[in-house]
């Protein structure tokens, strides 16, 4: 797909949106028209992210429909529930509400709203992530010190895969946070991992190619490698406490 078409694409992606911000969401102030087709990096089946903003609401809540054959995953705010989730993002370091309200093209009839709270945003990804404190640094040393456990020793090859995928999400949050940048989910992971580090990135998707064909050695060595830059292993000692009112009467 060239300029011109990505281009077509994201003007349609555009006009959808509207239209859907017109049928649906009648009375909404403003919204933010986000995705990887805005960013002109739309494939087939990519979705328009939309969060729309009212006034005022009872509640927040996320929906998906199809609109002029997009895929539209819509997540409806006021400026309060919408606040929540932006700070709820910042503290996590995975900046998920954060990037499509910073990155999202505005539309609906009170823009300049909109414009202030995108800055804001834009703001927050611009100064990364908080360093992680130590419960969180320490919780996540510790599940991908047990998780790389699993890999020592003689596995049978799918064993081997499917611990490599519950390692993925943890190792890739331990390599980026740790380095002060922010992490992500999904496809996001390996995007931010490039964006870091196109050699360190490379290795990661190397190691973990080679463990879900059943070779997990890399993996282990890369996993070893990380933990060792941010304290080393971490197992003993680990002690997380549960909720004082995590009981129930028989």
């Amino acid at each position: 797909m060239d300029d011109i078409q990505k281009q077509i694409l994201a003007e349609r992606a555009r006009a959808a949106a509207r239209r859907s911000l017109a049928s649906r969401y009648a009375g909404a102030a403003f919204a933010y028209v986000s995705g990887s087709i805005m960013r002109g990096e739309g494939a087939a089946f990519s979705d328009i992210d939309l969060v729309v903003v009212f006034s005022s609401l009872g509640r927040a809540w996320r929906e998906s429909f199809t609109e002029d054959g997009f895929p539209v995953e819509a997540f409806v705010h006021d400026p309060q529930t919408l606040a929540h989730y932006l700070h709820q993002d910042a503290e996590s370091g995975c900046p998920v509400m954060v990037n499509m309200v910073a990155t999202g093209s505005i539309i609906g009839p009170d823009v300049e709203r909109g414009r202030l709270i995108q800055a804001k945003a834009a703001g927050v990804l611009a100064a990364g992530p908080k360093p992680l404190d130590s419960p969180s640094y320490d919780m996540l040393r510790y599940q991908v010190t047990d998780l790389a456990d699993d890999l020592r020793g003689d596995r049978p090859p799918e064993e081997i895969a499917a611990i490599a995928a519950a390692l993925y999400q943890k190792l890739a949050d331990l390599m980026l946070l740790g380095r002060g940048a922010w992490t992500g989910r999904g496809k996001w992971a390996p995007r931010l991992m490039m964006k870091l580090d196109a050699e360190l990135a490379a290795e990661f998707d190397a190691a973990f190619r080679l463990a879900v064909q059943g070779d997990g050695a890399w993996l282990l060595a890369l996993a070893d490698r990380e933990l060792a830059l941010h304290g080393g292993r971490f197992f003993d000692g680990f002690k997380q406490e549960a909720p004082v009112e995590a009981r129930r009467l028989e």
